[in-house]
């Protein structure tokens, strides 16, 4: 039986260049009603880690997440699942210093931009500032990574920086652990302290 992955690897594949075929095939089947479009798969475990804390099943309400591969491909990603496309309703999450690509992105689309939730710096960022250093850190000790993050705080780039910014810049050093961190953290959060834009996003679906 087809579900959304499915969707959401065909939808990738058409963003790419395909057909759409199979897309438009699925979507017809699974007759989903939200599309959200997020800029990457770290962001995707989040809102994932999320919604299972709240015991809800977006599949199973109608709602597709789609990893965009970054926020310059917003434009092609709403032309093809909003208006002009599948005819979703487009929401998400952008960062502030790419919102400049989301609302030419969606006013090419014809969807509204007042479905998206803004990040100050990223998602990481909001998620770092709502645990605390102290949490995050304790984090990376139970994931058995805390060598690497000693190893990381002693190269001279780190010296004098924030603990905050450097916890954000660790997150990215090393392929999948943004992803792996991004639902670690999103469930270590206290029920009253997640990041508003994720927080917004979730209750708006």
């Amino acid at each position: 039986m087809a579900d959304m992955r499915e969707l959401q690897d065909e939808i990738g594949r058409w963003a790419a260049g395909g057909s759409g075929a199979a897309a438009r095939e699925l979507a017809a089947a699974l007759g989903p009603r939200t599309a959200v479009l997020l800029e990457g798969p770290s962001d995707s475990a989040a809102v994932g880690a999320l919604a299972a804390r709240h015991g809800r099943d977006l599949a199973a309400e109608g709602v597709c997440v789609v990893p965009m591969g970054g926020a310059t491909n917003i434009a092609r990603y709403a032309a093809l699942l909003g208006p002009p496309g599948l005819g979703l309703r487009l929401t998400g999450l952008c960062d502030e210093n790419e919102r400049g690509f989301y609302d030419r992105g969606l006013e090419r689309a014809g969807a509204p931009a007042g479905g998206f939730f803004v990040c100050v710096a990223d998602l990481e960022d909001e998620l770092v500032r709502a645990l605390g250093p102290e949490a995050v850190e304790e984090t990376i000790r139970a994931e058995g990574d805390l060598r690497a993050w000693r190893t990381f705080l002693n190269q001279p780039a780190q010296h004098g920086r924030p603990r905050q910014r450097q916890l954000r810049r660790f997150l990215g050093t090393k392929k999948g652990r943004k992803i792996r961190y991004g639902r670690l953290l999103t469930e270590a959060l206290d029920t009253g302290r997640v990041p508003g834009p994720l927080d917004a996003l979730l209750t708006s679906l």
